[in-house]
């Protein structure tokens, strides 16, 4: 499907997303018009694997006349989707359609924002994916289920402008409103209510007019930052409360004000030494806050102490840049990744030791995001500047009967699975509502997919 933005440009630039485009599993194909301004690709084959197929693991050296294919019996479900200009971030939004959907054709709703080319129009853009099928029937499956699979993916649109490159966007926790936050490239961070982008991409009527990118007015704007950043994260525990950190290495938080605003602390929390990549607060501790840094640390900070005395606990956590971290829901431990494509596994109860509680030496290239599994304490996700998103679970241990059979593979046997085929990936969540279900953007678009793995 493709959805074009054919609103004349009014000044402001050229329009950086006017067109997005849905991939059904692994190839474009020529795609087919269809009512509300819609179009629907058609359905492209998978490629049968030929007798000579092995497995691939980067590193591999490629001969002449070979060719990459995905298996599609790794996948439960993949599909792609493509947005003009490539989107750094971008987050998953709670929807009201239950937890724990397994059954097929499932449906996502994500907002994302742009990095366009100098001169062109950014933009905020919420999606709704939909009709999203399984990659391919198993052999005792109904003939019902083959008909589910005629079914082409929809995406649905709602965008509006947005000053700067998108550098990170966030969905609050707020019940009952969909409210997120972005950083701009600009040195700004705007706070938006997207409600109404949201009830556009479920109603056809008015979906192909919201698609046009349009000016809405921020609900809050703090430029007090006044240097970029990519730092940002709402609190779990208490609706509204935000922190955000930049490249000169001061943290903000933020706290709501009655009447839909909020009131910014002028007093920067400062302990890092460079700038602040990544911030999570803690998922059941209100005042606690973790933080990580071009300073190679990874801080713990508690909100109630002074901003000068409110680091807690410091680890130099990586030999290079620490770019992202992720706290885990259920146990107290913090996954980090850094420049040096190394992931680290932090127990908070021996924290201070600098020694972390597992090592994993796989990516090639930085690590661009991690995220643990929602509900599985022992799994998380990463991506890298290799091209590749990696599942792991710290469960697993190396069996040592499997080792003398097949391939002997050069990989941690906590490694579960290598996911492949975007470029530059930037961004990987998991969809909370979803089981096992994952999204990815890169420069090359994104992913939605559920392997056989998790």
């Amino acid at each position: 499907m493709e959805l074009y933005d054919d609103d004349d440009d009014e000044g402001g630039g050229d329009d950086g997303d006017d067109a997005i485009e849905v991939e059904d599993d692994e190839q474009f194909e020529e795609s087919i018009p269809s009512a509300n301004g819609k179009k629907k690709m058609s359905k492209s084959k998978s490629k049968e694997m030929g007798e000579t197929t092995k497995v691939f693991l980067p590193g591999d050296k490629m001969e002449d006349g070979d060719e990459l294919t995905y298996d599609s019996s790794a996948y439960e479900m993949y599909h792609a989707a493509q947005t003009n200009a490539p989107c750094l971030s971008f987050d998953v939004i709670p929807d009201s359609l239950g937890d724990s959907r397994t059954e097929f054709p499932m449906t996502a709703y994500i907002v994302a924002g742009t990095q366009a080319p100098p001169g062109k129009q950014n933009h905020v853009i919420v999606m709704k994916m939909s009709q999203l099928d399984k990659t391919s029937p198993s052999d005792d499956e109904s003939d019902s289920d083959d008909e589910l699979l005629d079914e082409e993916p929809d995406l649905d649109t709602a965008m509006f402008n947005h000053t700067g490159g998108v550098n990170r966007i966030r969905h609050s926790p707020i019940p009952n409103r969909h409210i997120v936050a972005t950083w701009s490239e600009r040195g700004k961070v705007h706070i938006w209510d997207i409600s109404q982008q949201v009830i556009s991409v479920d109603n056809p009527s008015i979906s192909a007019e919201a698609s046009h990118s349009k000016d809405i007015k921020a609900l809050f704007t703090f430029d007090g930052h006044q240097v970029e950043g990519f730092a940002l994260d709402w609190s779990k525990t208490v609706p509204g409360r935000l922190a955000t950190g930049d490249c000169r290495k001061n943290i903000h938080l933020w706290s709501p004000v009655e009447g839909g605003s909020w009131h910014v602390d002028q007093r920067p929390y400062s302990a890092h030494t460079d700038s602040v990549e990544d911030i999570q607060w803690s998922p059941n501790e209100q005042n606690v806050f973790a933080s990580c840094s071009v300073d190679k640390t990874v801080r713990i900070w508690d909100a109630r102490a002074k901003p000068t005395k409110a680091c807690m606990l410091t680890t130099q956590a990586h030999d290079a840049d620490v770019n992202v971290i992720s706290w885990n829901r259920n146990e107290p431990f913090i996954a980090s990744g850094g420049d040096d494509g190394v992931l680290k596994v932090w127990d908070l109860r021996q924290f201070q030791s600098g020694v972390s509680v597992a090592m994993f030496k796989h990516h090639t290239g930085a690590i661009t995001s991690v995220e643990w599994h929602p509900t599985d304490s022992s799994v998380f996700v990463a991506s890298g500047s290799d091209d590749q998103v990696t599942l792991w679970d710290l469960a697993v241990e190396r069996d040592s009967e499997a080792d003398g059979k097949g391939r002997q593979l050069d990989v941690p046997p906590q490694l579960l699975f290598i996911h492949m085929g975007q470029k530059d990936i930037k961004e990987v969540h998991w969809h909370h509502q979803l089981p096992g279900v994952l999204i990815s953007t890169a420069e090359s678009g994104f992913n939605i997919f559920k392997t056989i793995s998790v």
